[in-house]
């Protein structure tokens, strides 16, 4: 390792010395690479095992680096969905004294996968339109909080699965801005502009390789992603004037902005000179409102769909048992240890890296409403649990870390704590899971 090699962290990892820094990126040793499938990159991209996880390294020069890394940790103070930052290296020097190109790194996003992953043989429609969809609300969380990507792509995002749709995550920061001023209309429009013309030149190279179903229009689904901006961008911020009379309509806005997973932090309301009428506009608006409640009622930190799809749950839960008046965070814990943990646990060892646990008990939901309508009545939820296992989740790949072909560094360490049981007693703690009903 280089006497000059610098390295520019907010925590570091010791394990960031042993990375082979003074041999290039594309010569790095297989007992340090992961593989993984990446998508469409300018920089040579790899992954490697650090401290037992995952992290991408992207070689380039140590001024974008540095940019990109202060960039990701700007967004991450916003809140907004987008890969960690771990560190910049800069100062790499190979054996025989030829400079190195500096390295950004950014830590692997689990469960998370590039748009060519998601799908094996031909990408379908809807599919497609899903993936467009979560990209679309991605952007308007970014030019809500005034940033510009400048290069928007389904290659620089990564997908995670939200209970039936996707989440979408910026991975490459490389080319974006952030505006403290918020962003102009042309900057917006711009900026989806390139998104339509990269997607579309996306749908088209999978059609060119065989990989599109063929009832797949490409331009359309390019376009999905322009009306979806659209359509969610004006729900967010259009002005809505109407009667005095009709100050309903205040809170019937609210909540359709919560039913979309965004919050009001603030919102400007006027009355007309006559006193007759009444304007409203969102001026603060912030994502994730089913995800916060739940993480505030469970600590369960998830997706927003997944929440959404959970609280329903919850609710459902409370209705059952005849506890809609009670304290709702009782209701609540007790839903918690009683429902949706037995199903996680119930989970078995080997299976447990195939999905996230909340994904995996939105599946199961999912399982349980077909067989319950396969036989016109209620089936149990252990029952529909077993079912899942055995029919659906065993046979799935894993997606805690997404695999490419076997590499000799590909062990048991890629499945973190988190992903598995902490102790053999599990089961005894959560009691018996085939009591659910």
């Amino acid at each position: 390792m280089s006497e000059s090699l610098t390295i520019t962290a907010s925590a570091i990892d010791p394990g960031l010395l042993d990375l082979p820094w003074s041999t290039p990126l594309g010569q790095w040793p297989s007992s340090t690479i992961v593989s993984l499938p990446k998508g469409l990159s300018r920089h040579l991209v790899r992954f490697a095992n650090l401290s037992g996880r995952v992290v991408a390294v992207k070689e380039t020069t140590e001024a974008m680096a540095t940019r990109e890394y202060e960039m990701l940790g700007n967004l991450q103070r916003l809140d907004v969905p987008c890969v960690e930052r771990v560190a910049v290296i800069a100062g790499r020097t190979a054996k025989d004294g030829t400079t190195l190109p500096a390295a950004l790194v950014t830590a692997h996003l689990r469960f998370s996968m590039p748009y060519r992953a998601l799908f094996t043989g031909v990408l379908k429609p809807d599919t497609a339109n899903r993936l467009v969809d979560a990209l679309a609300v991605l952007m308007v969380r970014l030019h809500n909080v005034g940033f510009y990507w400048g290069d928007v792509s389904l290659s620089n995002t990564l997908f995670r699965r939200d209970a039936g749709a996707f989440a979408a995550y910026l991975v490459d920061a490389e080319t974006g801005e952030l505006h403290e001023t918020g962003l102009t209309e042309g900057q917006r429009l711009y900026d989806l502009d390139l998104a339509r013309t990269n997607i579309a030149g996306e749908i088209f190279d999978l059609e060119a390789g065989g990989r599109l179903e063929e009832s797949t229009d490409a331009i359309a689904i390019a376009d999905r992603l322009v009306s979806s901006y659209h359509s969610l961008w004006h729900e967010l911020t259009d002005q809505e004037t109407f009667p005095l009379t009709e100050s309903w309509r205040i809170t019937e806005r609210v909540a359709r902005l919560n039913e979309l997973g965004f919050d009001i932090d603030e919102m400007s309301i006027q009355t007309t000179n006559d006193g007759t009428t009444v304007v409203i506009q969102p001026k603060v608006v912030d994502a994730g409102h089913h995800a916060r409640r739940l993480l505030r009622l469970t600590g369960l930190d998830v997706e927003e769909n997944q929440a959404q799809r959970l609280l329903n749950d919850l609710d459902e839960f409370r209705a059952r048992s005849a506890r809609v008046s009670s304290d709702e965070e009782m209701a609540a814990h007790e839903w918690l240890t009683r429902v949706f943990e037995p199903v996680v646990k119930a989970i078995p060892f080997e299976l447990r890296a195939k999905l996230e646990p909340a994904e995996v008990f939105h599946q199961v939901l999912e399982h349980r409403w077909y067989m319950s309508q396969a036989r016109s009545a209620s089936v149990p939820l252990a029952e529909a649990l077993s079912s899942y296992i055995s029919t659906v989740l065993r046979h799935r790949r894993d997606e805690a870390t997404i695999m490419g072909p076997p590499t000799e560094t590909t062990t048991l360490q890629m499945i973190t704590a988190d992903t598995v049981a902490e102790d053999t007693d599990d089961d005894e703690e959560a009691g018996d899971w085939r009591d659910l009903v």
